[in-house]
C-alpha cells in the first residue's frame, strides 16, 4: 500500500467523522436543562435515603477474577482448533498457560478474594 493511499484513507476518515459530528450537531434535538432531567431514575421509584453507599471490595475482586478467567477461556478455543496441526509445541504452551492461571487462582484463594462476604 502506497503512502498516497494511506493519506487518502486518513483524509476520508477525518471527513466522515467530522461530517457525522457536524450532522448530528445540527440535526439532534436540543436537550432541556431542567433539574428533573438530571435526577437519578431507578425503576420509576424515587430514591430514598443515601444513594451513594460503599460496597465491600470483595464483590469487585470476585467480579474481576471471574472476568479474567472468562476472558482467558476464550483463548482455549482457538488452541483446541489448531492443536493437532501444531502438535507438541501447542500442548506445552497450553500446559504453561494453565499453570499460570492455576497460580493466579491459588494466589487469589490464599488472599481470600474468593470468599463471598
Amino acid at each position: 500500500m502506497s503512502s498516497e493511499s494511506l493519506v487518502l484513507f486518513f483524509i476520508i476518515g477525518v471527513v466522515l467523522v467530522g461530517g457525522a459530528t457536524l450532522f448530528s450537531h445540527f440535526v439532534a434535538p436540543r436537550i432541556s436543562k431542567s433539574p428533573v432531567k438530571f435526577e437519578p431514575y431507578e425503576c420509576g421509584i424515587p430514591t430514598q435515603g443515601k444513594t451513594w453507599i460503599q460496597f465491600h471490595v470483595g464483590y469487585y475482586l470476585f467480579a474481576i477474577i471471574y472476568l479474567i478467567f472468562a476472558v482467558e477461556t476464550v483463548f482455549v478455543f482457538p488452541w483446541g482448533v489448531v492443536m493437532r496441526e501444531v502438535g507438541l509445541r501447542a500442548f506445552i504452551e497450553i500446559v504453561i498457560f494453565f499453570v499460570i492461571l492455576g497460580l493466579g487462582l491459588l494466589y487469589a484463594w490464599k488472599k481470600g478474594a474468593l470468599k463471598w462476604v
